[in-house]
């Protein structure tokens, strides 16, 4: 056969519901990301397995949690987890990476031929289209001398933090970064987990600003692509390694922390405009699909099932829930969380939470959460939402069919007893059975339980 060849285009950071096909109600926000999903297939229920970027990416090319290949935080996957660029590599294919390469580690197991670091000032910080356009074409010309298919895994660093404008961007390099659009705080949207308050309007205008900047840059390696002539015979993806850095997102196991707009065209396989809102996907899956989609047989020990069948418009019962979790910030600071998702409900366990260990991460270094807090002085719910936040309760239950901000945690409603009690067990399971280190300690939480209002 002559297999395909395999473009994965990922944001940095970019929430699910931010691109306009996902309903973002912002003008011309993301038209290359809407016009792909219009050529191809979005998957609504569709998640990363940990909402940070190295362990995330690490997921995708191995196919297993981050307690299954080595890479809880900041950190090398195992010596002994096969990759699956090293897969692509004896099938024939030639494999490239553009931007974020530190972010797979260690760079011998992922056996790229070409890897382009793109975070300086030669790179446009990893937020200049044109630089993507380029390497792009000159990575695709080279697959097709060489007459051999391609794997090309291309990371916009948009809109990760420092967003374009900030105060924080002139920290980070000395200057602003060039932006073609920049959004006023009038033309945004405030997601419903944060507050509207105007410098939350303020860092979230500058937050679109990169989002529209990413967008760009997708359309340019796209661009690339259909210039090279090899768009017909190759699979798109495109996806977000996690939500934004906001708080209530990022580095959480929430449904806005790991949801991502998950979107795949394959020219003569996938039927355009297609919307799959009945199936979940997940991290531990890219690889496995990709391997059966390229005629390879799949890696045995992986913790995720190819969806190459819901592309070719076929069905996937089982696929009706995702196990996500946390483990580390970028900042080496531990606070393990777990979760379980339907598409009705969200459990959430926090081992860490104590009331005295308090949450730090990288979102509270903008302008966000510092006016989160000045308004938490005043007004009660703000301070309510602050407090969550900081320290967390050991469990958590949302209705995210119906509140999927998580903004009412259900957990003590005595009409979710039985819910509660059920998704603790298949929480339980999931952790048994993929040997999570975090297992005992929520088993020994769950001993001293007594049943939710004596549901057992």
């Amino acid at each position: 056969m002559t297999r395909p060849n395999i473009l994965l285009i990922t944001a940095d950071d970019l929430n699910y519901n931010s691109p306009g096909v996902a309903g973002c109600g912002i003008p011309g926000v993301t038209p290359n990301i809407d016009r792909l999903a219009q050529e191809g297939i979005r998957f609504v229920h569709a998640h990363v397995n940990i909402a940070v970027c190295q362990p995330s990416r690490s997921v995708l090319m191995t196919g297993k949690y981050p307690h299954r290949n080595g890479a809880i935080g900041f950190g090398p996957i195992d010596s002994d987890v096969v990759t699956l660029p090293e897969l692509l590599k004896r099938a024939g294919y030639r494999n490239g990476i553009i931007g974020k390469e530190t972010h797979l580690a260690p760079a011998e197991k992922f056996y790229w031929d070409a890897s382009i670091r793109t975070v300086d000032e030669t790179g446009g910080y990893g937020r200049n289209p044109q630089v993507y356009y380029r390497h792009s074409k000159q990575f695709i010309e080279e697959a097709v001398r060489e007459d051999v298919p391609f794997f090309l895994m291309a990371n916009s660093h948009d809109p990760h933090r420092p967003f374009a404008g900030s105060e924080q961007e002139i920290k980070a390099f000395g200057r602003h970064t060039e932006a073609t659009r920049h959004f006023t705080p009038e033309e945004i949207e405030v997601p419903g987990f944060l507050p509207d308050l105007p410098e939350v309007r303020k860092e979230l205008a500058q937050y679109f600003t990169s989002v529209h900047r990413c967008d760009q840059t997708v359309g340019e390696i796209l661009r690339a692509l259909k210039e090279s002539g090899q768009e017909d015979n190759t699979l798109v993806m495109f996806l977000s390694d996690n939500g934004m850095a906001f708080p209530f997102a990022k580095t959480n196991c929430y449904l806005t922390s790991t949801r991502t707009p998950w979107i795949v065209r394959w020219p003569g396989k996938i039927k355009p405009g297609t919307v799959d809102d009945q199936h979940f996907i997940s991290g531990i899956d890219f690889m496995p699909t990709i391997l059966q989609a390229a005629g390879l047989p799949k890696e045995r020990g992986g913790d995720g099932r190819s969806f190459r069948d819901l592309l070719l418009g076929n069905t996937q019962p089982f696929r009706n829930k995702v196990f996500t979790v946390f483990n580390q910030t970028s900042g080496k600071r531990n606070y393990p969380m777990r979760c379980v998702q339907n598409k009705k409900y969200g459990y959430i366990y926090n081992d860490w939470s104590d009331q005295e260990n308090v949450f730090v991460n990288e979102s509270q270094n903008g302008l966000t959460f510092k006016a989160m807090q000045r308004a938490a002085e005043m007004d009660a719910a703000i301070s309510t939402r602050v407090r969550l936040f900081q320290y967390r309760v050991k469990e958590e239950l949302y209705d995210f069919e119906k509140d999927p901000d998580a903004l009412i945690n259900l957990i003590d409603d005595p009409q979710y007893g039985h819910i509660v009690n059920d998704m603790r067990q298949e929480l339980l399971y999931t952790m048994s059975s993929t040997y999570d280190p975090v297992a005992d300690s929520f088993r020994a939480f769950l001993a001293d339980q007594t049943p939710k209002f004596g549901i057992h």
